[in-house]
């Protein structure tokens, strides 16, 4: 966003109005109007206003479930089955299951698994991923991480393009002993994996 735009968003979030907001500029910069202002001028207004409370809106993906469905999707793209791992490619795809324009929108845990679960449930049918716990699970394999990249190894092996060492010796290469392995370690894994399949599949 650029300055005057900031300036113009930052009165109006909170609520000055034109008097009001050219007495600001008059006391911060000693001109009233933003265009006698050069870029500098026009950032001390917007350092004004943010001591006065102003938020810029965030950029990017905002709301809730946002870095959930982001995660999910990434690791969709890295299974083979998103050929556009943009996050306006995965807003489409919320907009498709819910109805719900952004995920800054996505407040309900009802409309978020509405799209969770589809995602979840296109992963199982066109790669394989057994979201199913068991009493039985390794610690490491209830992970979702591991449950991707497990699927991910399987189709490499129908591509005939996993790795000869196995899977385990991967992950310890790409991250650690698969035993040792937490949530935050899964992702490198499965980018490594997910580059393996596109070109396996080119």
């Amino acid at each position: 966003m650029n300055p005057l735009a900031a300036i113009h968003v930052a009165n109006k979030q909170l609520g000055l109005d034109e008097d009001t907001a050219r007495d600001l500029y008059q006391r911060v910069t000693g001109k009233r109007s933003l265009r006698e202002m050069n870029d500098r001028e026009l950032r001390l207004i917007i350092t004004e206003h943010r001591q006065q409370g102003f938020k810029p809106a965030e950029k990017g993906l905002q709301g809730p479930f946002a870095k959930k469905l982001q995660a999910l999707w990434i690791a969709a793209w890295n299974l083979g089955i998103v050929r556009d791992r943009t996050d306006a490619a995965m807003l489409s795809f919320v907009k498709r299951q819910t109805g719900i324009d952004h995920t800054r929108f996505l407040l309900d845990a009802e409309d978020s698994a509405k799209a969770i679960d589809a995602l979840k449930a296109w992963m199982t049918r066109e790669a394989g991923v057994d979201w199913s716990l068991s009493v039985s699970t390794a610690g490491w394999l209830r992970q979702s991480g591991a449950k991707i990249a497990l699927a991910q190894w399987q189709v490499l092996s129908v591509h005939k393009a996993v790795d000869p060492r196995g899977f385990r010796e991967f992950v310890r290469e790409k991250a650690k002993l698969v035993d040792q392995m937490a949530d935050r370690d899964w992702p490198a894994v499965m980018n490594a994996l997910g580059e393996m399949i596109r070109k396996a599949k080119a």
